[in-house]
């Protein structure tokens, strides 16, 4: 019996690392199943989040979902990063990216990419690098969209459908603010509902 649990086992082991090589396309990998949150790791509150249609959702109190799995060690240093996006009227989120778990209030570590196309209590919308470059213009609800971010250095760069909204670089000398590692999605509030899909990421040589 243990010799049968042995090879179910790396049978198992086998079949994970063929269906992650097979969703590499031009080096990009997949950080997100679309069945569960193996390889996420939630903060305060993990109800917030769940899977389904093979997406993620995000509805519910505050919280953080953070990439905590196998892939590079969650520690993504200068990379690109897509998600498809769609948000619900009123919704209001974002993906954090070189940040670090912690476990509530907001990330203090990284920069956040914002997505919101309709929050009345606040003006900055989606492809907005949050409070740093934002961007007045709103995108729609109810419709799926892509996010792109890229991260090399001190620049970080962000499309939105393949429109470019920012593109800014740390001055040189100031403190940076890209001292963590991890993406992270995050759920604002319980009147926010947004999904995610199609999480990829690609790792950069400088």
């Amino acid at each position: 019996m243990k010799t049968i649990t042995r090879l179910a086992s790396a049978l198992a082991i086998v079949a994970c690392s063929s269906a992650a090589t097979a969703g590499r396309t031009d080096g990009w990998v997949p950080l997100f199943d679309g069945r569960t949150l193996d390889g996420w790791r939630a903060s305060e509150n993990p109800a917030t989040f769940s899977v389904q249609n093979g997406e993620i959702v995000v509805h519910g109190p505050r919280a953080h979902l953070f990439y905590d799995g196998p892939v590079m060690n969650h520690d993504f240093r200068d990379f690109e990063l897509k998600a498809d996006v769609l948000t619900r009227p009123g919704a209001n989120s974002g993906i954090f990216i070189r940040t670090e778990y912690q476990p509530s209030d907001w990330p203090s570590k990284g920069y956040e990419v914002q997505v919101n196309n309709s929050f009345a209590q606040d003006w900055r919308r989606t492809g907005s690098l949050y409070a740093v470059r934002d961007i007045r213009e709103a995108g729609r609800d109810d419709t799926w969209f892509t996010i792109h971010t890229i991260v090399r250095g001190r620049r970080v760069q962000i499309f939105v459908d393949d429109r470019q909204l920012v593109d800014y670089t740390e001055p040189e000398g100031s403190p940076t603010r890209l001292t963590g590692g991890t993406i992270a999605l995050q759920g604002h509030d319980p009147g926010s509902e947004v999904h995610y899909r199609n999480i990829m990421i690609r790792p950069l040589g400088r």
